[in-house]
């Protein structure tokens, strides 16, 4: 397979784990990378060979030799950027969520559509032996009938100055973390007949930050009458990003779903046995690339595209409506 050439909008923290090593794993080529201030663009193409630096973002978008973009900017910055990379014709790798509202998401999912580029939400998780190895006990039958999803995705408080706490840029604990647990409710939903119902869903509000959830639960219920519980926050006493799968004749536990290059085991119970299998470290944002290079150069589906994204941002929404919140606004560029 010819090198992937990717542009990297913005020196984000989580570019590094996310795209410069899993492209030097797969041999994928990061031509040029841009930030607001040049020096931390210089630094990271630095230490992760990117090729060039660029003086912005429209600078990446106009460099004819990328073909590709990827996406870490704040949260209320992906629907816009993702806007501009589809009109300049990239195929767009977009940190989760897609866009700040459903509304926008489906702005995205149709210029998406409309010009024929590959889309991925990076909900990178999906990509995972970990994650496949569930669905596989459920397909097979192993856990029996589907009857309960527990979601949880609780960490500790990000500094208050940070832009995961910022309601202009789409920000709060559903966005940054929950976007993970709900994404993997629906991920599940075909197990329980189709897409999950919102139930109810609380939360309560960041100190001093009116509209920005430090918090959310959710309870959701699917058409075979299964159901999925989120537990998600950004003000947690612990980091708690683990899955649990309960069916008719057993349940499955994986304690780091979302990070099984740290914890990849599937704890596995029924009524006859427990066991753990050990799913692999590879990261999941290795599997994550090599997918959406497959859409690139071979066409293959994209489990995680822009019509997918456009259903998480929906039940985004209606958990903030359900909570008393409103939904995230669009942030202007």
């Amino acid at each position: 397979m010819e090198p992937l050439r990717i542009g990297v909008l913005g020196a984000a923290r989580i570019a590094g784990r996310a795209i410069a090593d899993p492209a030097r794993l797969t041999g994928h080529r990061l031509v040029a990378v841009a930030a607001r201030v040049t020096g931390r663009a210089e630094a990271f193409a630095a230490e992760h060979g990117v090729e060039r630096v660029h003086a912005s973002y429209e600078d990446v978008l106009a460099d004819p030799e990328i073909e590709a973009v990827y996406n870490p900017l704040a949260n209320g910055l992906h629907g816009p950027w993702n806007l501009k990379a589809i009109a300049a014709g990239k195929h767009v790798l977009t940190e989760k969520p897609s866009a700040s509202n459903a509304e926008e998401a489906a702005a995205v999912r149709d210029a998406a559509r409309d010009g024929g580029i590959v889309f991925m939400e990076a909900f990178h998780y999906a990509y995972h032996p970990v994650m496949k190895r569930l669905q596989e006990l459920l397909a097979k039958g192993e856990l029996g009938d589907l009857q309960h999803i527990e979601a949880t995705m609780v960490m500790g408080p990000p500094a208050d100055e940070d832009p995961r706490w910022s309601l202009s840029l789409a920000g709060g604990a559903v966005m940054d973390v929950g976007c993970y647990a709900l994404h993997a409710q629906r991920l599940l939903a075909p197990f329980g007949g189709g897409a999950p119902t919102l139930v109810n869903a609380r939360a309560g509000e960041r100190k001093r930050m009116p509209g920005v959830d430090e918090w959310l639960n959710a309870d959701l219920e699917f058409p075979s009458g299964a159901t999925g519980a989120v537990r998600t926050s950004m003000a947690a006493e612990e980091l708690d990003f683990s899955l649990k799968v309960i069916g008719t004749r057993g349940e499955a536990f994986a304690p780091g779903f979302v990070l099984p290059h740290l914890d990849d085991r599937v704890i596995v119970t029924t009524k006859e046995d427990t066991w753990v299998e050990h799913l692999g470290t590879r990261t999941s944002y290795t599997y994550q690339l090599e997918a959406f290079a497959g859409a690139v150069r071979e066409g293959k589906p994209v489990l995680t595209d822009a019509e997918d994204a456009l259903a998480t941002m929906q039940l985004i929404d209606a958990c903030y409506r359900d909570a008393g919140m409103s939904p995230r606004p669009v942030t202007s560029i």
